[in-house]
């Protein structure tokens, strides 16, 4: 069902032992999607939070705990725990999507791989919200929420290399409450350069 690498089981191992939290357990969860994909929940909890309908995996040092409705989504997912000067931390490898249409999961992996690095230069994030008939609709996040740039950087960045990988999109909407935004970047549209353009 899910598999933990080397590195992963030997991290939780000594996160038990460290922490002397021996006789717990790993509570592995989806918790909701996040730009792109799953966002997982993964923590420890004691044997009375144990569920009668989780799944309970035998993790050769410790238990893990799955709830119905996470199982399926996690099925053939890999733990690593990675460690660098970019990241740490544990990484998970699902081949599960959160979107169940074609179109939407080939947007969300054009995010995930091209646009969400390049924004996040900038300090920004782009979700997917939903794909139906062939309408996208985005949000933008951080650094790219209130930001006088955002226009530039969707129409002129985003949208056009959306448009390039999956022709099929008809038309993309920007979902963002940029008045929520703090305009960190610049004060106008009109001016600068967007981190995709």
């Amino acid at each position: 069902m899910v598999t933990f690498t080397e590195r992963a089981h030997a991290k939780i191992l000594e996160l038990l032992a460290a922490e002397e939290r021996r006789g717990l357990a790993l509570r592995f969860a989806i918790d909701g999607r996040g730009p792109v994909g799953w966002q997982y929940r993964l923590g420890f909890v004691g044997p009375e939070e144990r569920r009668d309908d989780d799944t309970v995996v035998d993790a050769n040092g410790f238990e893990i705990y799955v709830d119905p409705h996470s199982l399926t989504r996690l099925r053939g997912a890999a733990v690593d725990f990675v460690e660098t000067l970019m990241e740490s931390g544990f990484k998970i490898e699902n081949p599960n999507s959160p979107w169940t249409d074609p179109l939407a999961a080939r947007i969300a992996r054009i995010l995930e791989t091209e646009i969400n690095p390049a924004v996040a230069s900038h300090g920004g994030v782009v979700t997917l919200i939903d794909v139906t008939d062939g309408v996208v609709r985005l949000s933008l996040g951080g650094g790219c929420q209130g930001c006088g740039m955002a226009q530039v950087t969707l129409r002129e960045g985003i949208e056009q290399r959306l448009r390039e990988a999956v022709p099929e999109i008809v038309e993309i909407i920007d979902a963002t409450d940029h008045a929520a935004g703090a305009n960190p970047f610049f004060a106008s549209a009109e001016k600068g350069s967007s981190p995709l353009a």
